[in-house]
Formats: structure tokens, sequence, C-alpha cells
């Protein structure tokens, strides 16, 4: 049974300055495994990274019915199955956790649906 549904969208512009400005913000929305994948990245790919990783944190706090505040960006964690899919490995919620980030060449999009086991 789905028990939540959340979406997001980020604008690449308010990431390109964060990427290359504020490494602080950076590290306060990727965890350590994250952060180690978006440090061997180009920067174009860095800014879609982040984008998608934030949207994709946002929309999980949506669907888990907390915003974010109550739930920090640290507390869930976004990595790649082999497949390519996106996947999340760490979060508070016990369920299935359906997940899909998409970019252009001006935003990138998150939509998370957690199913209850």
């Amino acid at each position: 049974m789905i028990v939540g549904i959340g979406l997001d969208i980020v604008e690449l512009s308010r990431i390109r300055d964060i990427v290359t400005n504020k490494r602080s913000f950076v590290e306060r929305v990727l965890t350590d495994k994250e952060l180690e994948i978006f440090d061997n990245l180009k920067y174009k790919r860095q800014v879609e990274y982040l984008a998608g990783r934030f949207a994709c944190k946002e929309a999980f706090s949506k669907a888990y019915g907390t915003g974010i505040g109550k739930l920090g960006l640290q507390d869930i964690e976004i990595l790649t199955a082999d497949s390519g899919q996106p996947i999340i490995t760490k979060s508070p919620f016990h369920g299935t956790c359906h997940v899909s980030i998409s970019h252009t060449d001006t935003v990138a999009v998150a939509q998370i649906i957690l199913e209850d086991k």
C-alpha cells in the first residue's frame, strides 16, 4: 500500500553557485558516501548530482510527511544500483522506497513513492 508520495524540483542555476562557492552546503546535503561520488565527478555532473540528490531528499521528506527539519538531509542516502537506478540506502522508513530522478539543462526533478511492506 502506498503511504506517501513526494515530488521536488530544483533549478540548476541555483546549484551551480553552491558547487563553486559553498562547499559547506554540499557537505550538509550529501552523506560521506555521496560526497565521495560527488568529488569524483566533473563540474557539470556535480551540479546535476547535487541538484538531483537535494531534490530527492526533499521529495522523500514530503512523502514521509515531515519535511526537512524534523528529518535531516544526512538521514537520507541515495546511491546508484549496478543498473544505474537511484536507490535509497539509508532512511528512517522501513518499507519500500521507489525513486526517480531526472535532469534537463535547467532543472532536476525527483519523485519518491513510499510503500508499506
